[in-house]
């Protein structure tokens, strides 16, 4: 396939230039199959559960974009191709057999695709099936009941397979549903919130799991389990009041957390919230979201040349990349295009596109323990507390820093010896004088108070930090409470620039300011011993927006053993917005120390320090 096949110049603005799109996304996979397989062999490498699974999971993660085409009453162009590869995928007697399924198998979370096939598609899809073809699939997918799956969002997957046995008119094991209904409530949080399995982080597979499968099943079995779905209805609603904050005005998403190259399925809860016909927004705030998010990924670059979705973020980039995210993995993007189920007389799309609603700045989560800003053209986010004890590739990246932005993203890590290595984006290090530095990682306790984040973290036995974050307009303000037995070195960060072009630096005792072309980042030293301003320059592919090396100011210092109080006011956007008089001025300096000594009197009013 030639790269112009994928038509990037496509408006992105109705149905019809949503089906071709995703029909061009789906013939770009068309010349690696091949009729007698069932899976697609997309790249040479490969992630922890092997290749031959990875290849069921590339055809497999397909079926989110033929799904809906075949419930809006559409044939993708290869049908043939999808029903062929389903019956020897699940008969037993041939050699592309997709086999029996093991413990924490990845097979069962891709076996969530074939329940919404038959939930959607029955119709269309089983009357190319024989008796012993459906006999077939419903034995294979049947594994799923009984299989042993880790605690967390996986729970959802069984419970779409007896969604689509449902519709399909297969036997239905409801002991089961209840089974894994019964687990995820014990990580329900309220105000809308799960974590994604006890005591494991907020993040986008709270929108893009639990919320998504739980509309789906909301929308598909009201008729015979009302009240749940009634139930999943509501939390989804007042979801959506948090979720919003996550978007900005040209589409963007705020980069945060694992699973990323998962992509615009950072929108599919509004899709699915336009499937189940979710009143929380009007059809064209909810078209709006869905559309200028696809827009704003067609802007980026995530296909490879022969127009398959790469493992990424706004380019190849296997260097973020978890070790379960094979060459198909990013397919699951394919959710977001639920809404072509809706045929062309749904509200969705007959209402004109509309912006974002008005909403109030700062925003905070309680039950994320996040603080969402909205400042002129750049959406980001406070946080605390969301450490993943599973310690995924890049854990620290991507859910341990203080700051993360929808304009400027992250960096992720390519070391800890060295600075550019263990980048100090929206972080703040220390080393121990050796040039090995380490950051915040799992809090000790965490609060939220107002605008105000508070956590306590150690990243040595004998060193305690007290960090509170808080939104003050469009500033991040951080101050940090350090008790340290070491003599330690300091490097904390803002937010990064691209590189090239050169970013005009203003560096000074107590500040680092990068301006460049379009964008500037700056941090200033509010304490009473200012901090170095310097620059560190990360290596290429760090950062999850652009490829080339990352620029990030940074404030470094030295701190002896004993006790310090360290004080940072953090800016980034546009240039022009960054002038004289919207620097730290005397009175925010002012309001900065009088936040630090109420924050700092009122935790140790409530907590007694070891």
């Amino acid at each position: 396939m030639q790269p112009d096949q994928i038509t990037f110049d496509n408006p992105l603005q109705n149905r019809s230039d949503l089906t071709r799109w995703v029909n061009e996304m789906l013939n770009a996979v068309t010349p690696f199959f091949n009729s007698y397989d069932s899976g697609v062999d997309l790249a040479n490498f490969t992630t922890h559960y092997g290749q031959r699974i990875a290849n069921m999971e590339a055809f497999s993660r397909l079926l989110w974009g033929v799904t809906p085409l075949l419930a809006g009453g559409q044939e993708p162009e290869q049908l043939s191709l999808y029903i062929q590869a389903i019956k020897n995928g699940t008969n037993p007697a041939h050699a592309e057999y997709w086999g029996e399924i093991g413990h924490s198998d990845q097979r069962v979370v891709e076996m969530a695709a074939y329940g919404m096939l038959l939930a959607l598609a029955h119709k269309p899809l089983l009357a190319h099936f024989d008796k012993q073809e459906k006999q077939h699939l419903w034995q294979w997918l049947k594994q799923s009941e009984t299989a042993t799956i880790p605690d967390n969002n996986w729970h959802f997957f069984p419970i779409l397979v007896q969604v689509g046995f449902h519709h399909a008119g297969m036997p239905v094991n409801h002991e089961a549903i209840e089974h894994h209904f019964a687990a995820m409530e014990r990580y329900w949080l309220g105000d809308g919130w799960y974590s994604d399995g006890p005591d494991r982080p907020r993040d986008y597979y709270i929108s893009m799991g639990f919320h998504f499968y739980g509309l789906i099943y909301s929308t598909m079995m009201k008729d015979v389990d009302p009240e749940r779905c009634a139930v999943l209805r509501q939390r989804a609603t007042v979801f959506a009041n948090d979720f919003i904050h996550f978007f900005a005005d040209d589409g963007a998403a705020i980069p945060f957390g694992r699973s990323l190259t998962y992509r615009f399925a950072q929108a599919a809860f509004w899709s699915a919230a336009a499937f189940a016909g979710l009143e929380i927004y009007t059809p064209g705030v909810q078209k709006g979201l869905v559309l200028r998010h696809l827009r704003w990924w067609m802007q980026q670059q995530p296909f490879d040349r022969d127009g398959v979705l790469s493992v990424g973020y706004s380019y190849p980039n296997l260097i973020m990349a978890e070790d379960y995210n094979a060459p198909g993995s990013p397919y699951w993007a394919l959710k977001t295009v639920l809404v072509l189920a809706l045929n062309e007389n749904n509200a969705f799309w007959q209402a004109e596109e509309e912006a974002l609603p008005p909403r109030h700045s700062p925003h905070p989560i309680n039950k994320a323990a996040q603080i969402l800003v909205h400042q002129p053209d750049h959406e980001w986010l406070l946080t605390a507390g969301q450490w993943e004890r599973n310690n995924f590739v890049n854990t620290e990246a991507k859910y341990c820093k203080f700051a993360y932005s929808a304009r400027f993203a992250f960096n992720v890590e390519r070391g800890r010896f060295g600075l550019p290595h263990a980048s100090p984006d929206s972080m703040l290090l220390l080393s121990e004088k050796d040039n090995y530095w380490r950051g915040r990682r799992d809090c000790e306790q965490v609060s939220l108070s107002g605008n105000t984040l508070y956590s306590r973290w150690q990243p040595w036995h004998d060193v305690t930090i007290d960090s509170w974050l808080t939104a003050l307009g469009d500033w991040q303000i951080r101050v940090h409470h350090l008790q340290t037995a070491r003599e330690l070195d300091t490097a904390e960060g803002g937010f990064s620039l691209c590189f090239r072009p050169q970013p005009e630096q203003q560096l000074a005792a107590g500040v680092s300011a990068l301006h460049g072309v379009r964008d500037t980042s700056a941090i200033h030293c509010l304490s009473d011993n200012p901090r170095k301003g310097d620059v560190v320059l990360t290596p290429p592919n760090s950062n999850l927006l652009f490829a080339d090396r990352a620029a990030v100011p940074v404030l470094r210092g030295e701190l002896s053993p004993g006790e310090h109080l360290l004080i940072s006011a953090i800016w980034a956007g546009n240039p022009q917005e960054y002038d004289e008089t919207n620097r730290p001025t005397a009175s925010l300096q002012q309001g900065v120390m009088h936040l630090t000594s109420a924050t700092h009197e009122a935790h140790f009013a409530l907590t007694e320090r070891p």
